[in-house]
């Protein structure tokens, strides 16, 4: 049996996934890093993109995340997510939605806060614009 690490996927409403896993694939502020067991401690910020979570050599489940941070140390790696949704679950609809949802909150900003967050919008839709396009 290949050597596994804890994965733990969490939200602010609950723990989403705890299992071992052979390795997770996460996207980082500064780009995609995969986790193998006996990995490094690091902590990282995360962007918009797709989590792949390996088993059997293989991915066995992907999830979108808007934001959140990792936590890699020896007893292998916790997610901190705002968002997670399983990329089976992303539809061009759904993309859609948050696009216009988005475009009003860029439309309506005035202020430097409400653009940063009208920008972060943006560009979490945009991500999942390209999630739909691949996985639909």
């Amino acid at each position: 049996m290949a050597d596994t690490l804890q994965f733990e996927l969490v939200s602010p409403e609950r723990l989403l996934l705890s299992e071992q896993v052979e390795m997770v694939v996460v996207p980082g502020t500064d780009g995609y890093f995969g986790v193998l067991p006996k990995h490094a401690p690091v902590m990282s910020t995360l962007r918009p993109g797709v989590i792949d979570v390996y088993r059997g050599g293989a991915i066995a489940q992907q999830y979108f995340v808007a934001a959140g941070f990792a936590e890699v140390n020896a007893s292998g790696i916790t997610v901190l997510v705002d968002e997670a949704v399983p990329v089976a679950e992303i539809t061009r609809a759904k993309a859609d939605e948050r696009r216009a949802s988005a475009q009003s909150l860029v439309e309506k900003a005035t202020s430097e806060d409400d653009k940063r967050k009208a920008a972060a919008a943006m560009r979490v839709a945009d991500e999942m614009a390209s999630v739909a396009g691949r996985a639909n």
